[in-house]
């Protein structure tokens, strides 16, 4: 990533921790939000500590929303992914 899109990434992470508008949702749920708007932007990464886990975080109408899921989802069709290192919401 290049040192303004870091920066930028950085913001917006700054951003999301102060206002707190982080929705923490199902991963079906969050599917359903995906296909509410097209060419959606998620960004995905993995994580756990003994077994893989698939987190995804996405924005619709103003907020945050992310998912944890134990295997990759299946995402519609036009969704643009971005893979992060990792992601992290309090409580994540």
């Amino acid at each position: 990533m290049s040192a303004g899109g870091a920066g930028a990434a950085a913001a917006a992470i700054a951003a999301i921790k102060a206002s707190g508008m982080i929705v923490c949702i199902e991963p079906d749920e969050f599917v359903g939000v995906l296909k509410r708007q097209s060419g959606a932007l998620v960004v995905h990464a993995t994580g756990g500590f003994f077994s893989t886990d698939y987190r995804y975080l996405t924005s619709y109408k103003g907020l945050a929303f992310y998912s944890k899921a134990r295997a990759p989802l299946d995402l519609p069709s036009g969704t643009e992914l971005v893979q992060g290192k990792r992601i992290w919401v309090p409580g994540g």
